[in-house]
């Protein structure tokens, strides 16, 4: 079962746009996939990734240029997360927990990013209308990923465009 993680901070505006994320996919995909709701710093990914075969994370990110952009990075094969950082709030960020699992070995085989371009992270501030609209299309995208793994023999969902032999498929919409 693919394990959905979105990441965030409910207090800083688009921040929240990963924990906004994984409320719908629960409600869109029921138990179709383990989804959780991680609030606290990049550490707690150690532990998520812990013993998973396939991981879709969620998080606001800021590089794309365009609030309300999105992006899909699988970073099981590409350690480089191209134009993007993901959004961090606390002392140890998203990438940074990524890249400690790597080199822990502790990465799943299947390890992809959704990202979205905030625009604000305003304290009490809430999603932006871009961010709401990155929401709409990354929560599509990640329902359609969950839909191809479960009908695949493998259990991985290929994207759209995935190339078997090549490394890190990234997408921009």
């Amino acid at each position: 079962m693919i394990r959905i993680i979105g990441f965030g901070n409910q207090w800083r505006g688009d921040d929240a746009v990963g924990l906004c994320a994984a409320s719908a996919l629960r409600e869109r995909l029921g138990a179709g996939a383990e989804v959780i709701e991680a609030e606290a710093d990049g550490t707690q990914l150690l532990d998520l990734l812990e013993g998973q075969e396939s991981v879709i994370l969620i998080d606001a990110v800021e590089g794309l240029g365009v609030p309300g952009a999105t992006i899909r990075l699988d970073l099981s094969a590409e350690p480089h997360w191209g134009p993007v950082r993901p959004c961090s709030t606390h002392a140890i960020g998203l990438a940074d927990a990524v890249a400690l699992a790597r080199v822990m070995g502790r990465l799943p085989s299947h390890l992809v990013l959704y990202g979205i371009e905030w625009a604000t992270l305003d304290p009490g501030a809430g999603l932006s209308d871009a961010a709401r609209e990155g929401l709409r299309t990354v929560v599509e995208q990640v329902v359609q990923e969950v839909q191809r793994a479960a009908s695949s023999t493998s259990g991985v969902a290929d994207h759209p465009g995935h190339h078997p032999g090549r490394s890190g498929h990234n997408t921009i919409w």
